[in-house]
């Protein structure tokens, strides 16, 4: 017992120092090699870091690129059926992100879920306007996946695992019965912003991964506090962005960069991994993560572009906002109506 206490201690500082620093390098690395979405690279190391302990193997990194090459590009056959019978392409749409939802929650690999559903929503939204938009957003996820794998093998080189360290607990199985009805409701949580992104994909498209992340979170989300969690990480998220945003502005460089990503991930690391422990749950902390470096990587571009970065934050964290509240709407009215219903009977 005195050999493990230390270990269990050091286990979860490893685990925020690697993920706090992963991705500040790699939005370091995204931003300095001007990838094209390079937000897009910070995210998919948080997920990677966040739910793998160990390092991806080579071999393994490799079949990871080509799964999300190959899921995303199955987004551009719906391009046609959008386009020509838009009424057949959204359900279509519909059932098949029901069908990926129901494989997640049967235990499927969550990554790969999660480009089924991008490459059925975001794919598909930037093809309905132009063939070259989504083959750049299909190319940019292909680059940025490459770039988080590297950074997240150099992060574990950094701070490795230790050999003996406890595995993390795996997910509560849902119950078989329950699995229709949880799918049913991320598929309505997301389809909705797929419509919106319709409209204009190239404006709203980080609005699809916000969705997806909410969609993901309420097929875990199982308490009555679920839609404030969700809302109040997304408001938390803005609220960082914004102090991240005028921290930068003190002294712009892509150093500085790296040292406010860095300093703003390890705060939140530490309260994922319970360093600091609160009363919310590790994915409301996933999710600020996530919805800062959305909001901070658009407003970025909205700089280099030359618009105006506060009205556009102001538009696009309202957005977020509306989201967020419509999918804790549907989760308390599918849970109500559940409950009606087992009442009747």
């Amino acid at each position: 017992m005195p050999t493990e206490r230390p270990i269990e201690r050091s286990v979860p500082a490893q685990r925020a120092l690697r993920l706090a620093c992963g991705t500040a390098l790699c939005t370091a690395a995204s931003y300095g090699l001007a990838l094209p979405l390079s937000f897009l690279s910070p995210v998919l190391a948080v997920l990677l870091l966040a739910s793998m302990p160990r390092p991806l193997p080579v071999k393994m990194a490799l079949v990871l690129t080509l799964v999300a090459a190959f899921t995303t590009s199955l987004g551009l056959l719906l391009v046609p059926l959008l386009r020509y019978y838009p009424v057949c392409g959204v359900l279509l749409i519909s059932v098949g992100l029901f069908l990926v939802f129901t494989y997640g929650l049967r235990g499927g690999n969550v990554l790969i879920m999660t480009f089924l559903v991008i490459g059925m929503t975001m794919i598909s939204a930037a093809g309905f306007a132009s063939f070259e938009l989504a083959m750049a957003v299909i190319g940019a996820l292909v680059k940025g996946l490459l770039l988080a794998v590297v950074i997240v093998g150099l992060s574990h080189l950094l701070f490795p695992e230790p050999a003996n360290s406890p595995a993390p607990p795996p997910a509560p199985a849902l119950p078989a019965e329950d699995v229709p009805r949880v799918a049913i409701r991320a598929t309505l949580i997301v389809l909705p912003t797929f419509l919106l992104v319709l409209i204009d994909p190239a404006s709203y498209l980080p609005i699809i991964l916000k969705a997806v992340s909410l969609g993901q979170q309420s097929t875990t989300t199982r308490t009555h506090h679920a839609g404030r969690e969700l809302l109040g990480s997304t408001l938390l998220g803005g609220l960082l962005a914004v102090l991240f945003w005028c921290a930068l502005s003190l002294f712009v460089h892509l150093w500085m960069f790296f040292l406010w990503m860095l300093l703003f991930a390890l705060f939140v690391a530490r309260k994922l991994y319970r360093l600091h422990p609160t009363q919310l749950t590790p994915g409301f902390w996933l999710n600020t993560l996530i919805t800062m470096i959305i909001l901070l990587g658009q407003s970025v571009e909205d700089s280099a572009a030359g618009k105006d970065v506060y009205t556009a934050f102001a538009v696009r964290m309202g957005l977020f906002i509306l989201v967020t509240l419509y999918s804790g709407v549907m989760m308390h009215l599918l849970v109500a109506h559940r409950e009606n219903r087992q009442g009747v009977t």
